[in-house]
């Protein structure tokens, strides 16, 4: 199969679909690559590497989708690039439907065969490609919280561990899946005061034996969240519904009673936001107040480290790269778990929680897969 790597466009996003380490695997399976130029150089990958790991470059992304048979990318695609996809190429990156429609529908119009990362599940119940920049964003989350308390970016003046005879700051993790777990770990280590919201009791039972008492694992509710966010100096959201928009869990009234200069960071940004008030920001422009509340919603945080995130994606999504190069339709069908990854197939809508958010109908992967 001919695979294409597009530069990717979006603001401030230097991540590349694959690395010249995955090229080579690739063409060790007896597929080719395509690379756009100076696709890797943003996080120190030169076009001579790729050529070296057996990839071809060319000059444009438009010559990238209209060569390839797979397309490999790291963000959602823009609505350029939906307009260059054609039926029954293959798409494989982020998508975050839900809250999209226009791309949707793009991607819908354009009879391509896409596969979201974000869906993908493992024999766990996990998902696996998600996980790696789940890792990141949580991290970060907790470094990006602990940059903009800082009085001269507009929050209350607050470092996060306090010092001897000072209280360190209070922080909210909403969600002790990967990224709370990820962001708690960091603001723990950091000495900050953490309290995890979870709705799960066999999770926050995880958390508690994890964090041994050094952070408070607390059962998630409308009152604790009210409760929390109160005293809260930062606030993490970390939710997630696979697939789906994500629920609003801090109101805007919520918001506007919370400290002066205090910040929340939504991790779920990409999936719509999970607090009321949230709209995606880029690197550029990373923030912005409501009420005297610092929001940062970078829609693609883990671009802001964005060789380590690359390495750590790539790790993750070449295994069903090959799987895909080698018979897509095949891959899909013998794999539920990367089958779950299929949003859109030849204009229908394959995935449910896609479907039901946007008003599509929706047809089972595996009858649209056998059509």
């Amino acid at each position: 199969m001919l695979i294409g790597v597009p530069k990717e466009i979006k603001n401030h996003e230097y991540r590349v679909g694959l690395i010249p380490s995955s090229v080579l695997e690739l063409s060790k399976h007896g597929h080719k690559v395509l690379v756009e130029h100076s696709a890797g150089l943003g996080i120190d990958f030169s076009d001579q590497e790729y050529i070296a790991a057996g990839a071809e470059i060319v000059t444009t992304a438009t010559e990238i989708f209209a060569r390839a048979d797979m397309i490999v990318k790291v963000k959602e695609p823009q609505a350029q690039e939906c307009k260059m996809l054609r039926p029954g190429q293959v798409l494989y990156t982020y998508l975050h439907l839900a809250p999209d429609p226009e791309q949707t529908q793009l991607l819908i119009d354009s009879g391509a065969i896409c596969i979201a990362y974000e869906t993908v599940t493992d024999p766990q119940g996990g998902l696996p490609l998600l996980a790696p920049m789940s890792e990141v964003a949580g991290r970060m989350s907790v470094q990006a919280g602990a940059h903009h308390l800082e009085k001269a970016q507009g929050g209350r003046g607050v470092l996060l561990a306090g010092v001897p005879g000072v209280a360190p700051a209070k922080v909210l993790v909403i969600g002790g899946g990967v990224v709370g777990d990820n962001a708690a770990l960091m603001a723990v280590g950091m000495g900050a005061d953490v309290t995890i919201l979870d709705r799960s009791i066999p999770r926050l039972r995880q958390l508690d034996n994890e964090y041994e008492g050094r952070a408070h694992c607390v059962y998630s509710t409308a009152s604790a969240i009210e409760e929390y966010a109160l005293e809260a100096d930062l606030v993490i959201g970390a939710v997630l519904v696979p697939g789906a928009a994500a629920p609003k869990l801090l109101s805007a009234d919520l918001i506007g009673r919370m400290k002066k200069g205090s910040v929340v960071v939504d991790v779920a940004i990409d999936q719509g936001g999970c607090f009321e008030t949230s709209k995606a920001t880029t690197h550029a422009q990373p923030t912005y107040v409501i009420d005297e509340v610092v929001h940062y919603c970078v829609a693609n945080m883990p671009g802001g480290v964005a060789r380590t995130a690359t390495m750590a994606l790539n790790n993750a999504t070449l295994p069903y790269a090959i799987a895909l190069a080698n018979n897509p339709v095949a891959a899909l069908l013998n794999d539920e778990h990367l089958q779950n990854g299929l949003n859109v197939y030849k204009g229908l809508v394959t995935y449910q929680a896609v479907a039901e958010t946007l008003g599509y109908e929706h047809v089972p992967a595996e009858i649209a897969l056998r059509d």
